[in-house]
């Protein structure tokens, strides 16, 4: 089992790192914008989510097109469609099963928080 840190705010914090490997499944956590100032904007919330999840995949050895299933959590329900470009374009031609959620996040600031579940056989 590998596990990996990214250095987010709330990984000592809470207990838990970005992302897990077992088995050729790769686990990784809720992820939301970096950093303590971010984009009020939903879209620059997703996409920044969205490569600190690559760099995640990467690291573990593999890449979106590996997703098996994805989460998306928003407070704000009819802020989710601004992301579907983003979403479409990161996923292309191997879409994953998803859900969205529509709760409140850890901090008001956040306006999208993505998990991802992905599979590569060797890892």
């Amino acid at each position: 089992m590998k596990r990996i840190k990214s250095g987010g705010i709330f990984e000592d914090k809470i207990g838990y790192c970005r992302a897990v490997v077992a088995d050729g499944w790769v686990h990784v956590s809720g992820t939301v914008a970096p950093g303590e100032s971010i984009s009020t904007d939903v879209a620059e919330q997703c996409a920044a989510a969205l490569a600190v999840i690559e760099k995640a995949l990467t690291e573990a050895g593999a890449s979106f097109a590996d997703a098996v299933r994805v989460t998306y959590v928003v407070p704000n329900p009819s802020d989710f469609e601004a992301c579907w470009p983003i979403l479409s374009q990161t996923f292309g031609d191997n879409p994953p099963a998803a859900m969205m959620i529509s709760c409140p996040l850890i901090d008001p600031k956040y306006k999208i928080e993505i998990e991802l579940t992905a599979y590569r056989a060797g890892l």
